[in-house]
């Protein structure tokens, strides 16, 4: 009754859905007032229409490991109807066993064991399984009560919803709005999906009063008395279910105190052994299986039925499949448990943890452990409640539930000191305990927590004992500072390299990360000579997947280095190793890798064909997040180098869209700051710069590459803003910096920008300038050039500026062209060449303007103005260079200040002067000004 308007805003999602422009849709509103009928209504009107609904629902026992719950129930319920391989027939090869992990008909789980990739790759496979299903037919998924969706579900939900594009198909999630408190772990997911397009929003309001009367018309199948339907309204406060319970008390209409009265009154008026069984239920959750029911209240089949039946013809219970019992409303159900004495409450769950423990069977498959976790905790057992989380954890992490095992890990904790023997009962110690949630924290994307997790690690050990052990913690503890863009790094993996056997496996694992942040750092030697040894032990040893990472880190160095050529054949002979492996981490890494030395040597067509390539084969790995989203920076950058830089923002935009790690963020938001600062969007190029840390002095970076881009960034900023004596200082502090990269996009790059700076701040700045060329001449003798890029940045800082100009136009760098012919005329023009720098701006020009680069378009404009090459808007009084000169005129300048910058004789000007003074009537240069203002000649 009174939601056919919200029924057709459903329906027309679901259109719009059909055509690829919705994704999903959000129903809230508050407990009982109906939206769960209203979804119901929707999925049976579009189900008698063909389409194919799926069903999932999320139960207050989700928030406490049940990992999944609404993905699984949706998935268990397709296999029911197809069969488990025709679903393994719409994924590709293998990933049904991703899929194992939740339903056991899809046989035996992967076992890769690359925790940092199997949750990515799970949500791939919901993502490819609902695009294939709509293909076959409209589909819809319907995930009821979110709020009490699982960590895991929550990202899950969010990762759909942000790349979920397939036409046909349509997520519908309800929850409660007033369960919504300020720290509910619903609130930032629902935030981030406002921002999503494609997710609408809906709110179910409360009934009107009109809207109570055509309920209550309904149900007691006439037309109800005036004044009763004014009490039955002010009493519900337009919730349906406090109608449907306010009807329940009969002709009398009687109204309790409270809502729990109100709810419980059906309850109530049922049998005192019908009320006992439901107590008994309601411990067991929203949804009871009979047998296990029967089980733990002792009665047969033919009493627990006979017990039920009137609550199920009160429509406090009702009958689910695979005969189970569902309360009507979670408010009854929450009611009923609310009442339990608290020796009850925990005698209840003593006594479903022993039934569940004897016969597993009794519960759904895979939920065994997360309901004895939950069961023997409610009992208050110690010993019972640590073993059963323990083995739940387990389970979750078994799953790729990483979130969901972090709190039960930190139950066992919890626990520890009260259990004897505790490390005995769970065959580990605390220590191990540790190093598992600190593992599990860092997959689910905790890292703060990671990090508290391996700190408490290490207090519990002593290096000198297990001085293994806690190296492999301690180089854990670096990657998870990395993580977090923390200093300090290749400290803690020094340390770790000091207390690893000097040949073993465990070293080559210590030297893999050490060497490639030494890479990063420039310190190229060092780093070689630890790739040499790490090389030596994996091979000896045949670990093939250790022996890629370092492959890659050697042909990082060669990149870093300007050995381009070299980085890819390196690359290559990882990713071969990757492909043998099936390794998607390698793969992704290596292809990367290689995006990236293409795009320095200038075959951008490859690096977009590898680009395309590389995040198929992230989605496919389950890498999108990891090395996926590095994939499309590269992507972003090369069409970037090429002028597609709209391409490129949307490109940089879905990235961040996807939450990358902090340092891929950072790497996309400076690609993205580069365009602004080129098309001189100075809002967005601040707020970049200001997320960054480039304006409040961060901690200084370890990476050759971040400080080289930050610098570059930070110099183009004060150059757009006029502040070449900032510009200045910034160049100072990076060439003060030790090392300097051969690599196109980093040195050379920095050096030509450093010209520009010395150009600009030369006439102020005389003795500063002469420094920095100085230091710049030292760098540039200093490095390689290795191919076309390199090159054509070196032509540029040597000043050879047609040179370099048609070096950019080989590469079809756009950008890279247009500055550097503005560049050349600016020369020619300080030669008296006017007409050759006019000649160059008219090609500078549509390269600019295509691009959309203000300040280079403005920048061209004056020069050209300077030198005549612009045509201005026909005077009937005055020639182009009379209005040129009269420009300057109303400026304030003085003749000679208007021939150098105009780049003719003080004589010339003088008679341009005098020519436009006789033809405006004016005896001063102050009457001309006055009389160009006046007459709009300017």
């Amino acid at each position: 009754m009174g939601r056919q308007e919200e029924l057709v805003a459903l329906s027309e999602s679901f259109e719009e859905a059909r055509k690829g422009n919705v994704t999903a849709v959000l129903l809230g509103g508050e407990a009982g007032v109906g939206k769960s009928r209203l979804v119901q209504r929707f999925a049976e009107q579009h189900a008698a229409d063909g389409a194919h609904v799926l069903f999932g629902g999320c139960v207050e026992l989700s928030t406490e490991g049940l990992a999944y719950a609404p993905f699984t129930a949706a998935l268990r319920q397709l296999v029911r109807e197809q069969g488990p391989a025709a679903v393994a027939g719409l994924l590709p090869d293998g990933a049904e066993r991703d899929l194992a992990r939740l339903l056991p008909e899809f046989g035996e789980p992967n076992g890769d064991g690359e925790t940092d990739t199997g949750r990515a790759r799970l949500f791939e496979q919901f993502l490819t399984l609902l695009e294939r299903l709509s293909e076959l037919r409209p589909t819809i998924l319907l995930i009821e009560d979110i709020h009490w969706a699982d960590r895991s579900s929550r990202d899950l939900i969010a990762f759909l919803s942000r790349n979920l594009h397939a036409p046909q198909v349509l997520i519908v999630m309800t929850y409660r709005s007033d369960d919504l408190h300020r720290q509910h772990p619903l609130r930032p997911v629902l935030a981030e999906l406002g921002r999503v397009n494609g997710v609408h929003r809906l709110d179910l309001p409360r009934l009107s009063r009109d809207e109570v009367a055509q309920q209550m018309a309904g149900i007691l199948g006439k037309v109800p008395e005036y004044a009763r339907v004014q009490k039955v309204y002010e009493s519900s406060e337009g919730i349906p279910l406090f109608v449907e319970a306010l009807l329940e008390g009969g002709a009398e209409c009687t109204f309790p105190d409270s809502i729990q009265d109100l709810i419980l009154a059906s309850v109530e008026r049922l049998p005192e052994e019908t009320q006992r069984v439901l107590r008994i239920a309601a411990a067991g959750g929203i949804r009871v299986g009979h047998a296990l029911l029967a089980a733990v209240s002792g009665l047969s089949d033919v009493e627990l039925e006979s017990a039920l039946r009137p609550a199920i013809a009160g429509n406090v219970l009702q009958i689910a499949d695979n005969r189970a019992y569902v309360f009507r409303h979670a408010l009854i159900r929450e009611a009923v448990h609310d009442e339990l004495l608290p020796g009850e409450h925990q005698r209840l769950h003593a006594r479903f943890a022993e039934e569940i423990s004897k016969d597993r069977g009794l519960v759904p498959p895979g939920r065994a452990a997360v309901e004895l976790a939950h069961h023997w905790y409610g009992a208050r057992n110690d010993q019972w409640a640590l073993i059963s989380a323990w083995e739940a954890a387990g389970k979750s992490y078994k799953a790729f539930a990483y979130t969901e095992a972090v709190p039960l890990l930190e139950r066992v904790l919890m626990l520890w000191d009260r259990v004897p023997d505790a490390g005995e009962l769970i065959g580990a110690d605390q220590t191990a305990v540790l190093e598992r949630a600190a593992v599990a924290a860092n997959a689910g994307g905790d890292v703060d927590k990671s990090l508290k997790f391996v700190k408490a690690a290490l207090a519990e050990l002593d290096e000198t004992r297990e001085p293994g052990r806690v190296a492999q913690l301690i180089a854990r503890r670096a990657a998870f500072k990395n993580a977090k863009g923390q200093l300090g790094v290749i400290d803690d993996l020094r340390h770790a390299l000091r207390l690893v056997p000097a040949d073993g496996v465990d070293r080559a694992e210590v030297v893999a990360p050490l060497s490639r942040h030494l890479m990063l750092r420039g310190e190229i030697a060092e780093a070689s000579e630890l790739v040499a040894e790490g090389l030596r032990l994996v091979r000896e040893h045949g670990d093939r997947h250790l022996e890629a990472d370092l492959l890659m880190n050697l042909a990082l160095g060669h990149s870093i280095s300007g050995e381009l050529e070299s980085a890819i054949t390196v690359n290559e002979q990882a990713l071969e190793i990757g492909l043998q492996e099936r390794s998607g981490r390698v793969i992704t890494r290596a292809i990367s890798n290689n995006i990236d030395a293409l795009i320095d040597m200038g075959r951008e067509d490859e690096a977009l064909s590898l680009s395309e390539d590389g995040w198929r084969l992230s989605k496919k790995y389950g890498r999108l997040r990891g090395s996926g989203l590095f994939i499309k920076n590269n992507w972003a950058e090369a069409l970037e180098s090429i002028g597609r830089w709209d391409e490129a923002i949307e490109i940089v935009e879905g990235a961040l869209g996807h939450g990358p790690v902090l340092r891929t963020r950072y790497a996309l938001l400076r690609l993205r700051a580069d365009i602004a600062l080129a098309r001189g969007e100075v809002e967005v190029a601040e707020g970049i710069l200001s997320e960054i840390g480039l304006f409040k002095g961060r901690p200084e970076e370890e990476f050759v590459q971040d400080v080289t881009c930050n610098a570059r960034l930070l110099i183009c900023w004060h150059l757009l803003r006029g502040e070449p004596g900032a510009a200045v200082e910034v160049a100072e502090h990076v060439l003060a910096r030790p090392r300097q990269s051969s690599k196109a996009m980093l040195g050379w790059r920095l050096l030509a920008l450093l010209r520009v700076v010395c150009d600009a701040a030369e006439a102020t700045e005389p003795e500063r300038v002469a420094a920095i060329r100085e230091q710049a001449a030292g760098v540039a003798g200093e490095l390689s050039v290795i191919g076309p890029v390199a090159e054509a940045y070196r032509l540029a800082y040597s000043g050879d500026f047609d040179a370099a100009a048609a070096a950019w136009e080989r590469l079809k760098r756009p950008h890279g062209q247009a500055n550097a012919l503005l560049r050349a005329a600016t020369a020619a023009a300080r030669g008296g060449d006017r007409e050759g720098a006019a000649a160059r701006l008219k090609v500078a020009m549509p390269l600019a303007q295509a691009l959309r680069a203000t300040p280079l378009i403005d920048a061209i404009e004056t020069l050209s103005r300077r030198v005549g090459g612009v045509q201005q808007e026909p005077s009937e009084l005055l020639t182009p260079r009379e209005l040129e000169v009269l420009r300057l005129v109303t400026l304030g300048k003085t003749n000679r200040d208007i021939a150098a910058e105009l780049f003719i004789s003080a004589k010339t000007v003088s008679v341009h002067v005098s020519n436009i003074l006789a033809k405006l009537g004016a005896t001063t240069r102050g009457e001309a000004a006055a009389a160009a203002h006046r007459l709009s000649l300017l």
